[in-house]
């Protein structure tokens, strides 16, 4: 069960990659105010769904203790992030506060997975 969990942590760390790179990339863009949602982004956000969502079950079923706050939490950012990059998916050009908003949201869910034990 151990590997399983392990290779959902790291399709979960790819899924953030993806999102998170996606953002990272537009960064210069965003200064111009022609940045956009790629569909990296958006197909990262659903790996981090689909990932965290087994990731909980499989730990549930591991008899491991999930600290239900912290991955309700996580999962409101994410449904949150996950809806805005799916809504702007097909603009040309995204408001730089909403594009700053996901990088921000995106950067908020990797420190509450990692300094919230």
């Amino acid at each position: 069960m151990d590997v399983l969990i392990n290779v959902f942590v790291a399709l979960h760390i790819i899924g953030i990659a993806s999102l998170l790179g996606g953002f990272l990339t537009q960064m210069k863009a965003m200064s111009a105010g022609t940045a956009r949602f790629t569909p990296a982004m958006l197909h990262g956000a659903l790996v981090m769904l689909i990932t965290g969502v087994a990731l909980v079950g499989l730990n549930q079923a591991d008899d491991q203790t999930v600290n239900n706050i912290k991955i309700g939490i996580k999962l409101a950012v994410l449904v949150v992030v996950l809806g805005l990059v799916y809504v702007k998916r097909d603009e040309e050009k995204v408001d730089k506060g909403l594009f700053a908003a996901v990088g921000g949201l995106t950067t908020a869910n990797i420190f509450i997975a990692t300094l919230w034990v």
